[in-house]
């Protein structure tokens, strides 16, 4: 008989959250989900739309999967079906946001292109849900991880996406420093400054 994680206080909660945006964030110092941080994050306003999905693809995702692992995979005896079973929870809202966007937002549909259905393959939101399961995480607390999680990727992606911009209009560097090589040395001081968060007591 399986049993269900613990619920967790308030407190546990908002370190949790901290945790995910700050602390831990999943692209300046987990380096997860680099790929769409790369490439959607050469103007703000694209960056800003690639994290709102990300947030709600986090969110809903960490939601279904807690309900598959609890649920589904731990009575049957199948949790060697984890990371399948995961991606496939992933790919379902990512088509369902995808369809949205193209409907309701086309321009910004067109603006993120391959990038919006490779969320499918974004580590950053398995890992989010692997994590929530790794950790023990309850119901509320999977879900404010994966809108945490989210939101430090937005925050990331929204920051990288402003030192683009301002380095584009205002910045000439050396030849050999010109187009990724210099995107690269600002993405590193970029997670370097994130380093200060890890003097934070939060667990993880």
């Amino acid at each position: 008989m399986f049993n269900l994680p613990a619920s967790m206080g308030l407190t546990d909660i908002l370190s949790l959250a901290i945790a995910a945006i700050l602390v831990n964030n999943y692209i300046l110092v987990q380096f997860l989900g680099c790929c769409s941080f790369f490439g959607v994050s050469k103007k703000t306003d694209t960056a800003v739309g690639m994290g709102m999905a990300v947030i709600f693809v986090m969110a809903i995702a960490s939601a279904a999967s807690w309900a598959v692992q609890y649920f589904i995979l731990d009575p049957l005896g199948l949790g060697y079906m984890q990371t399948i079973a995961f991606i496939l929870v992933i790919a379902t809202l990512v088509q369902f946001v995808e369809m949205f966007m193209k409907k309701a937002m086309p321009s910004l549909y067109s603006a993120l292109g391959i990038f919006l259905p490779l969320i499918t393959t974004n580590c950053a939101v398995l890992g989010a849900a692997k994590t929530n399961i790794d950790n023990g995480n309850s119901f509320i607390g999977s879900v404010v991880y994966g809108v945490a999680a989210g939101i430090g990727y937005l925050l990331a992606i929204v920051l990288f996406a402003s030192i683009r911009e301002r380095m584009d209009a205002t910045i000439k560097c050396p030849k050999c420093f010109e187009g990724f090589p210099i995107v690269l040395v600002s993405a590193a001081l970029l997670a370097m400054s994130f380093m200060g968060f890890s003097g934070l007591s939060i667990p993880w």
